[in-house]
């Protein structure tokens, strides 16, 4: 992508952020749906600060960086605005980029809350240069995801949100947020490997407590194929589709 189009961009990239940032789907889904079901379920367990700092960080970062990118695209379609954005020279890969910096961003910024809340009850870091790469990394991982989500060419954001949510919420119960993988049956470790937010958590794990599941370096390469992956299927799938939105 060329210097131009990284600008453009950029560009995007702010103003989703200043226009959909604080639209109601992105702050339930994204914001208080995960909490109140992270409080909903670990309420009454006994479970250790750290096991449940370390999962609510890897669930608020799943679900805030797929609140903003889904819905953008239709909302966009929906208010007529993205015919302006295509007829400019702007390319698809840079709008898809820009739509993808806003989520990755978005869950950056929010990820700090539970980490905050863990620092002011006592949860220590184990290893604060694995969190703030896992973080960065899964929060690119999940935008792209929430790119994904969105390639229906569909203009009512609450159909995307459906199948977001289809999705999203299955994951996070294979993904060992809830319950250690360790403690999973067979079968539940073996789905639980096609799921991002499973190594995601397995690194906010390591991070935090200083144990994972699996080998941190899987970890990382795992993540980062599932980016390339989400990527390339949002890249390929919105530029078939985009001519039916308009």
């Amino acid at each position: 992508m060329s210097g131009s189009q990284l600008s453009r961009a950029l560009a995007i990239a702010e103003k989703d952020i200043r226009i959909y940032y604080l639209k109601g789907p992105v702050l339930i889904y994204g914001i208080l749906f995960p909490m109140f079901l992270f409080l909903a379920f670990f309420l009454g367990r006994g479970m250790s600060v750290d096991f449940l700092i370390s999962g609510l960080i890897s669930m608020t970062l799943f679900f805030t960086a797929t609140a903003v990118s889904p819905v953008i695209l239709p909302w966009e379609g929906s208010m007529r605005t993205l015919e302006r954005l295509i007829s400019a020279p702007v390319s698809i890969p840079a709008i898809l980029l820009g739509d993808a910096l806003a989520s990755f961003i978005f869950g950056i910024i929010i990820s700090t809350v539970p980490i905050a809340f863990g620092l002011v009850v006592g949860v220590r870091v184990f290893s604060p240069v694995v969190l703030v790469a896992a973080i960065l990394l899964s929060a690119f991982c999940a935008s792209y995801l929430g790119m994904l989500f969105s390639t229906p060419p569909t203009n009512v954001p609450s159909n995307i949100m459906m199948i977001t949510n289809l999705v999203k919420f299955p994951l996070v119960f294979i993904s060992g947020v809830f319950i250690p993988i360790e403690q999973m049956p067979p079968w539940g470790r073996t789905i639980s490997l096609f799921s991002p937010l499973t190594y995601m958590t397995d690194l906010m794990r390591y991070s935090i407590q200083g144990n994972s599941y699996h080998p941190i370096l899987l970890d990382f390469a795992a993540i980062a194929i599932f980016t390339v992956i989400f990527m390339a299927l949002a890249m390929f799938i919105h530029i078939r589709n985009m001519p039916k939105r308009l």
